[in-house]
């Protein structure tokens, strides 16, 4: 069975081709599905026969609201439930300039960064593009809000799931669906090995943000695993290639861990890794998670690492905290859900 929310029109003209139907039928299904219809009974304009036919070949899911989180700074927490039975997560934030959705790209994780609840469990599956859409379409639908950027930050590492991640790229920014501008998409990325030099090839106009969270190979190699197969110097040295072929700046984000990673030391090297690449770093308040060591740094640590980064001419902004009373940190509400659900 296909996905049909997963394909473009080309493959829903080849799937009709294979049928012996019409191939012009192609762009009337492509659009029902792009304008978010939820069977194939809703499909006017489209013969009823076609229609039987559709349903024996394809499939058509609408991602079930398992859990609803609602922050007192607006943002809006959700936990999906898939076909499958597994859940991901999503969250939406409201911002002066627009509404963004933060969306999974997995089933759980592989990277096994230590201040992450995403990545606990291990990884279960890759989302299908059809599943990272649905995200965006019906995570706006319940909050009632229009989505006007989508970040590819929740659960899972996206580079791994590259051409389902390419994919939904292609359909999100389809004139005849969501149409979301490129320039309004943002990746997150640990930097999984060859990864971002697969991303530079497509050269997309998207934002990339890099999961740095550490200048050198001891501190980060300790916090994130995936260090050790690619080490920071290679790291930052695929995302200097990327600058110059892409045009596009890197921010890198950076976790302020207390005694972990925030020393005056620590912002030292960072600056000198990162000079002359024109980069953005973006310093984030650490969300408490159950059982982890990790606390966050105090406002004087990051007053202080701030002013050295600034000194050395490197750009530097704090994220601002959303959803800090809900169970923001990604993983969080899938985690607690499934425990839940194995004790009941």
């Amino acid at each position: 069975m296909y996905d049909i929310k997963s394909m473009d029109e080309n493959e829903i003209a080849e799937l009709l081709c294979g049928m012996g139907q019409p191939k012009y039928r192609a762009s009337q299904i492509y659009k029902w599905v792009a304008d978010g219809v939820e069977s194939f009974d809703e499909m006017s304009n489209i013969p009823v026969s076609l229609r039987n036919l559709l349903k024996e070949k394809c499939y058509i899911y609408c991602p079930e609201v398992l859990a609803r989180q609602v922050s007192v700074d607006g943002t809006v927490k959700f936990l999906w439930g898939l076909r499958d039975g597994n859940s991901v997560e999503s969250v939406v934030m409201r911002y002066r300039h627009g509404n963004t959705v933060c969306i999974s790209t997995q089933v759980g994780c592989r990277m096994g960064c230590r201040f992450c609840a995403s990545t606990r469990g291990g990884l279960v599956r890759n989302l299908e593009p059809g599943e990272m859409l649905d995200q965006v379409r019906y995570s706006g639908k319940a909050a009632d809000v229009k989505i006007s950027n989508v970040v590819l930050m929740g659960i899972g590492e996206p580079l791994e799931n590259f051409e389902n991640v390419m994919k939904f790229l292609k359909l999100v920014n389809s004139d005849a669906g969501l149409n979301i501008g490129m320039r309004h998409i943002s990746i997150s990325t640990c930097g999984p090995e060859g990864g971002i030099e697969k991303l530079a090839d497509r050269d997309l106009q998207i934002t990339l943000s890099v999961s740095l969270h550490a200048p050198d190979d001891e501190t980060r190699s300790k916090i994130m695993p995936v260090n050790r197969n690619t080490g920071v110097e290679k790291l930052v040295e695929d995302c200097r290639r990327y600058y110059e072929r892409t045009g596009r700046r890197i921010s890198f984000e950076y976790l302020m861990a207390d005694g972990i990673n925030d020393s005056d030391q620590h912002a030292r090297k960072l600056a000198i890794l990162l000079m002359g690449m024109g980069a953005h770093v973006n310093l984030i308040p650490l969300n408490r998670i159950e059982g982890s060591e990790f606390v966050p740094s105090s406002g004087e640590r990051v007053k202080s690492f701030i002013e050295i980064l600034e000194k050395n001419g490197i750009n530097v902004t704090v994220r601002r905290r959303m959803g800090a009373d809900i169970d923001a940190a990604c993983g969080q509400l899938r985690r607690r859900k499934t425990t839940e659900k194995e004790d009941g």
